[in-house]
């Protein structure tokens, strides 16, 4: 395992995953002007899960030219994308609060699915793993949405939720990865880690 890792990504819970693994970690940001919102575009008719591994390939592939550019010490570029996904529609970030009541309306009472691929950078390869996994919301009235809504969590969340916030109280059941679902699925990315050496 490698004294440390640059992490490419503003997520707060990324950064506070890799902590709880111990894993130490300097945040490699894009450039101002640099519009990393724009790699996160869905191509016409893209599955879910093709959708997730390319947009996180194309943040890795920005976060090495940021590297290379800023001629940084060596060590590995991790980064990742979660995208919710409900019937081969995939639900991004609500881009206001009407966005966000609308997703969460639709996943209300249903089993969506959250896909979380990790990408690392080192040595000239990429080492990337993808991590599935089903969350079940209970049934929500209008107004336990707008309640939702009005904690601002729902914001720069994919599918409009935190699943470790106030959300919780609307899961009722989950299968897969708790990790993956926050942001950064810990057991593949530990692999994955434990191959670069």
């Amino acid at each position: 395992m490698h004294p440390f890792i640059y992490l490419a990504s503003q997520s707060p819970r990324r950064s506070q995953l890799l902590q709880q693994l111990g894993i130490n970690h300097t945040l490699l940001l894009a450039n101002p002007g640099e519009d990393a919102e724009a790699l996160e575009q869905v191509l016409p008719s893209e599955a879910p899960l093709n959708y997730v591994q390319r947009v996180t390939q194309l943040k890795l592939d920005a976060a090495m030219e940021r590297f290379n550019q800023r001629n940084l010490e060596v060590a590995p570029v991790l980064c990742a994308d979660t995208t919710v996904a409900l019937d081969g529609v995939i639900y991004g970030k609500p881009q206001h609060n009407e966005d966000a009541f609308l997703m969460l309306r639709t996943l209300a009472g249903r089993t969506h699915d959250v896909m979380t691929a990790v990408a690392i950078g080192w040595g000239g390869k990429c080492f990337s793993a993808c991590s599935i996994s089903k969350v079940t919301f209970a049934a929500m009235s209008d107004d336990d949405i707008h309640t939702y809504i009005s904690s601002g969590e729902p914001m720069g969340k994919a599918g409009a939720y935190a699943v470790q916030g106030r959300a919780a109280a609307f899961i009722s059941h989950i299968e897969g990865s708790y990790t993956g679902i926050m942001g950064l699925p810990l057991f593949e990315t530990s692999n994955l880690l434990h191959q670069l050496s």
